[in-house]
C-alpha cells in the first residue's frame, strides 16, 4: 500500500514505520529530514513549507507507481511532508519503505526523496534569526530556473 500526508502536524518515525512494515518483510529503510539551524552563514529559526496539495499528492503517486516498477518486491510506502512551520530539529519530510530484503528497500527510499525533491510542488522559506526570511529553489527540481534542465524521472 501507499501512504501518503502532507500535514501540519509533528511526524513520527515511529508512526510511519509502524504503517509500513509487513509480516512479509526483513527490511524498512527511511529517509528523514529535519531543519538545520544554519545556511551560508545565517541562522535559521525556522522552515515554512507550502504545497499545491492536489497536485502533490497526485506527483506523489506517481513516485510510488515508478518506486513499484523499478523495485516490485516492494511491499508498502509512506511519503510524509511537514507543511507550515517546521522549527529546527524537527523533521519536514519522511520516506519509508518496506521490501523482503534491504537492498531493494534502501535504493528505493534513495530514488524516492531525489523524485519528491525533483517534481512534488512543495516550497520552502527559510526564517533567520535576525528577523528576514528567504524563499528557496530546490535546485533538484524540474521547474529551477538555476540548473540545467534535470534527466526526466520516468
Amino acid at each position: 500500500m501507499d501512504f501518503l500526508k502532507l500535514t501540519e502536524d509533528k511526524l513520527s518515525l515511529d508512526d510511519v514505520m509502524n504503517i509500513v512494515k509487513s509480516p512479509k518483510c526483513g527490511a524498512v529503510s527511511f529517509f528523514a529530514g529535519t531543519t538545520r539551524d544554519n545556511f551560508d552563514g545565517l541562522k535559521v529559526k525556522e522552515l515554512v513549507y507550502h504545497a499545491y496539495e492536489a497536485m502533490a499528492y497526485k506527483t506523489m503517486k506517481n513516485v510510488c507507481v515508478e518506486i513499484r516498477k523499478r523495485w516490485p518486491e516492494i511491499e508498502n510506502i509512506a511519503m510524509y511532508h511537514r507543511m507550515g512551520i517546521v522549527p529546527v530539529m524537527e523533521t519536514s519530510v519522511i520516506i519509508a519503505i518496506s521490501s523482503p530484503h534491504r537492498a531493494e528497500s534502501l535504493a528505493a527510499v534513495q530514488y524516492g526523496i531525489d523524485a519528491l525533491k525533483a517534481t512534488v510542488p512543495v516550497w520552502k522559506k527559510e526564517e533567520y534569526e535576525e528577523g528576514t526570511a528567504q524563499w528557496k529553489e530546490n535546485k533538484e527540481c524540474c521547474w529551477s530556473s538555476t540548473t540545467e534542465m534535470p534527466k526526466q524521472i520516468s
